[in-house]
């Protein structure tokens, strides 16, 4: 399946989709769930010792009125704002202690810890989200400081998506942990990466001022103003990048990117994601959602061109910061030309589905879910007694659900597996990379 986008339209975890569980709405004792946690943290003033900290975040407790996230022990936070990103608009908030978090339905909250809990403008819908971003700065000189003429940011980071942006004036020296590294458009260095292991990341981050010589004080490179905070760099560096993030992504070749592909698309901060429900392999079908943040104001419509060899049906789709369900239509060869559709190299065949809903308010952003039926036969197929899923997959986060009565035999794409409440067998594949993965996969009857 290809996605693409009219000119018109932009656009922007992981988390698996099916493994929270969720509780009706009751404050005393509904468990708090979340997904989709992306973290920024831009490095201040050096000798502050401060970072300001853009967390994304989206709450998936059905019901939920209130969002719970803890003040990180030996942090001092300070200058924090709650932005609901459906609105833009910003939310009610204050600082309590763990007690009070516990008993909310935090699981496992620590009674020494603060956290600021935050008043959600609407219940969390059934299945569905809402997404917020926490902006905070931190004094934590453990974490951050200097060192033999070097900028170092030390911290161990649990969430799997994080970028770190080095203080203007500055170039990276070294970097522990496989990451990108993308120049902003304010000439900032940032460093982002995918954990994809069950533990924290170790990070280890090291930086000179730029023109100075190895062995020698830090110099007096290009810093921020005032304790560093570079609102340019902030929330607006991360709408820029969410609008970037559905363009194609780097060919697969020797050739140089033009000067006008930069700044590179950051993938950690892509949250598209794909899980791909296989019907039993004689049928050559799948189920499959995928979610897209869509944030550019005033678009309304959403375009997935099905990829050639398969055929769609059963399209739906809803907006799931609401709940609300949407219009969708199947446009086929000629017609879609003749709706004026922004599809390239259109055959007899081509089969676009067109999603529809509200456009986006300024300041604001939609994230849909929307669910579709393929018929494949090349790509999902039975082999005597062997099923093969045989799948290209451009997405960061894409997951396969095997039929029920099959057990794996081979993947070889590495996968995490994890059995399902009914017994069937998932496998989630992150990649990092700005590319597609080859997922090839095999299984036998039980």
């Amino acid at each position: 399946m290809r996605f693409l986008l009219p000119l018109t339209i932009a656009t922007t975890a992981i988390v698996s989709p099916l493994a929270a569980q969720r509780r009706p709405p009751d404050s005393t004792s509904s468990v708090q769930t979340q997904a989709d946690d992306y973290t920024r943290y831009e490095l201040l003033a050096p000798g502050s010792g401060k970072f300001r900290i853009l967390y994304e975040v989206t709450a998936t407790a059905d019901g939920a009125t209130q969002f719970f996230n803890p003040i990180r022990k030996g942090s001092v936070a300070s200058d924090e704002h709650v932005i609901d990103r459906m609105t833009g608009e910003p939310l009610d908030f204050d600082v309590v202690g763990g007690a009070v978090a516990r008993k909310a339905g935090v699981r496992g909250a620590d009674s020494s810890t603060d956290y600021i809990r935050i008043r959600l403008t609407r219940p969390v819908p059934k299945e569905g989200e809402a997404r917020l971003l926490i902006d905070k700065t931190y004094f934590d000189p453990k974490s951050y400081y200097e060192e033999n003429g070097l900028l170092i940011f030390a911290r161990p980071l649990g969430i799997k998506r994080n970028a770190i942006v080095l203080p203007a004036g500055y170039d990276l020296v070294s970097c522990n942990v496989p990451s990108q590294v993308i120049e902003t458009e304010d000439g900032r260095i940032s460093i982002s990466f995918w954990n994809t292991l069950p533990a924290e990341a170790p990070l280890v981050v090291k930086a000179r001022a730029a023109g100075s010589v190895a062995g020698r004080g830090a110099g007096s490179g290009r810093v921020p103003a005032e304790g560093g905070r570079v609102e340019a760099g902030s929330v607006k560096a991360l709408e820029g990048t969410a609008q970037r993030e559905v363009a194609a992504q780097r060919p697969q070749s020797a050739a140089p990117l033009p000067a006008s592909r930069f700044p590179l698309p950051e993938r950690a901060h892509q949250d598209r994601e794909i899980v791909y429900f296989l019907q039993q392999p004689e049928t050559h079908a799948f189920d499959l959602y995928h979610d897209y943040t869509e944030s550019r104001a005033g678009v309304g419509v959403y375009l997935n061109v099905v990829r050639a060899g398969s055929s769609v049906s059963r399209p739906s789709a809803r907006i799931l910061d609401t709940g609300e369900e949407l219009t969708w239509e199947i446009v086929q060869g000629d017609a879609i030309a003749r709706a004026k559709l922004d599809v390239a190299d259109v055959t007899p065949q081509t089969q676009v589905v067109v999603f529809h809903f509200p456009p986006v308010k300024a300041k604001g952003s939609v994230r849909l879910r929307m669910f579709e039926t393929y018929t494949d036969s090349a790509r999902y197929r039975l082999e005597g007694e062997t099923l093969v899923w045989d799948r290209s997959l451009g997405r960061p986060a894409n997951a396969v659900v095997l039929p029920a009565g099959w057990s794996l035999t081979n993947s070889a794409i590495p996968a995490t597996v994890t059995e399902l409440p009914d017994g069937r067998i998932r496998l989630d594949f992150i990649n990092p990379r700005p590319d597609e993965i080859a997922v090839y996969v095999t299984a036998r009857r039980r």
